[in-house]
């Protein structure tokens, strides 16, 4: 019966739908209730509400909501030439797991909307009411979730299908907000700098790390490419007198950097010099992160001379507030062990005309830490940046561990796979906190099948988990 969920989401795939551009995306949500005589709306935001009654037997059973996001992280190989606003995703099986090329799967959770329609156009399955909430733009902002009305649910409980791990209910997540800080600059060309024509051109790059979840992957060692870079100018700007010329890495502020580059110039004369250190260094790197980044690469190698160049004074304050700027895991959870309760990502730095912009987003299953991260993110980014502002935010979910939902999905799992699953909080972020806000009486539980990697192209789905973890979900709504 698995085979219809991997059909939906094939033609999911061929939709375009990057966090903020869920046109096309709702609009075929829309297309395939009209399709199977479902009813459905489409709120301003772009929501999705799709409702199918209780089959007989089932009229009196209080309903459930099965929710999941439309949108996807669009990261893709620097190598890799693709336009996630017009071109399909092009999956492949690999054994056992499902991937794609070069690009994220989408997986997350284009397999959570996948499940949903496969339970509620499947004839055979008995259940109570099910309303299907689709919601947008969950990767960048949560807004699909925010933008909610209230009144446009009508059940009381609630299934999330966006987690990424096999046999676990998750019953809480962590709350999180972004930190946003531009260092604006007036640009110096070529003929402002008097020394020019005796210094060398040089390019930095780190590439091939293993990125992942800001969330979920946070506190597994991997390396942060922004970090690294600016570690080695931090390290060298004292001893030479280096030009910087651009600086870039990373892309989205929920996902681990995961390529860096920058440029600069330096004196003919420190030319060997660096070259040394930074063989140093790149051992040094390898000693930190080679366990676990296996094909992690850094690179040397000497540029064509830049047109333009970020004033001195300003760069060295960028480079210092940067290595200021916290990142990775900054506390344990003392509730629930091997939990991280709280994290920072020091996501992207980005290249603008006239300003460098920095992405930021600080996680905490407590919100006063949160808080108190986000303001230190910005002290340390004040000594480079004249603007720093903060993202809305979102709250976190507090578990319920005496939920009556979460009995019956267990003992669902129970039933199927005769051992128990896990039950979890989990430290990336999840809508419910939000739902919970215009709907304080939810019940909500969340699970999902095994994936690896996502918010990367290394995102992989395991194709087995995720057949379990639909007889899971049919064997929950026919046992709710």
């Amino acid at each position: 019966m698995t085979h219809k969920v991997f059909d939906i989401f094939a033609e999911i795939c061929k939709v375009p739908r990057p966090s903020k551009h869920e046109e096309q995306i709702s609009k075929w949500l829309q297309d395939f209730a009209a399709t199977h005589h479902i009813e459905c709306v489409a709120d301003e935001a772009m929501n999705v509400i799709m409702r199918v009654p209780a089959t007989p037997g089932y009229e009196d059973h209080e309903g459930v909501i099965l929710q999941a996001h439309m949108d996807m992280v669009a990261e893709k190989d620097g190598n890799v030439q693709h336009d996630f606003l017009k071109d399909p995703i092009q999956t492949y099986i690999d054994g056992e797991w499902l991937k794609a090329k070069g690009t994220t799967l989408g997986g997350d959770d284009g397999i959570g909307i996948s499940m949903a329609l496969a339970a509620i156009t499947d004839p055979e399955l008995q259940h109570p009411a099910i309303e299907c909430l689709f919601t947008v733009d969950e990767e960048t902002g949560l807004t699909g979730a925010m933008k909610l009305k209230d009144g446009m649910l009508r059940s009381k409980r609630l299934i999330n299908l966006d987690s990424e791990d096999d046999g676990q209910i998750f019953i809480g997540c962590a709350g999180g907000i972004d930190t946003l800080a531009k260092m604006h600059y007036e640009p110096l060309d070529k003929s402002q700098i008097s020394n020019l024509k005796s210094q060398i051109a040089i390019k930095l790059k780190v590439y091939g790390l293993l990125g992942g979840h800001s969330g979920d992957d946070i506190n597994k060692g991997r390396a942060n490419a922004n970090q690294i870079l600016v570690w080695f100018l931090a390290r060298i700007w004292p001893q030479t007198e280096l030009q910087l010329a651009s600086i870039n890495g990373g892309n989205l502020r929920n996902a681990i950097a995961r390529e860096a580059e920058v440029v600069i110039t330096i004196p003919m004369e420190y030319k060997e010099q660096i070259r040394i250190e930074w063989n140093h260094f790149v051992a040094q790197m390898e000693g930190v992160f080679g366990e676990v980044e296996k094909d992690m690469r850094l690179d040397l190698e000497t540029t064509d001379m830049p047109e333009t160049f970020i004033p001195a004074d300003k760069a060295y304050r960028l480079i210092m507030a940067l290595c200021e700027c916290p990142h990775g895991m900054i506390a344990m959870s003392q509730d629930m062990p091997g939990l991280v309760e709280t994290s920072t990502n020091l996501a992207s730095i980005k290249m603008k005309e006239g300003y460098i912009e920095i992405n930021t987003s600080q996680r905490s299953s407590k919100e006063s830490a949160k808080h108190h991260l986000k303001w230190a993110v910005e002290q340390a980014l004040s000594l480079a940046c004249d603007e720093v502002t903060h993202g809305d935010g979102y709250p976190g979910w507090a578990p319920n561990p005496n939920s009556p939902l979460l009995a019956v999905v267990k003992k669902a799992y129970i039933d199927l796979f005769k051992t128990e699953p896990k039950v979890l909080a989990i430290h990336a972020g999840l809508e419910c906190g939000l739902f919970l806000e215009k709907y304080p009486y939810l019940d909500m539980v969340s699970i999902g099948p095994q994936m690896y990697g996502v918010h990367s192209p290394q995102e992989r789905l395991s194709i087995p988990s995720t057949e379990r973890c639909y007889r899971w979900l049919c064997q929950t709504l026919s046992s709710l």
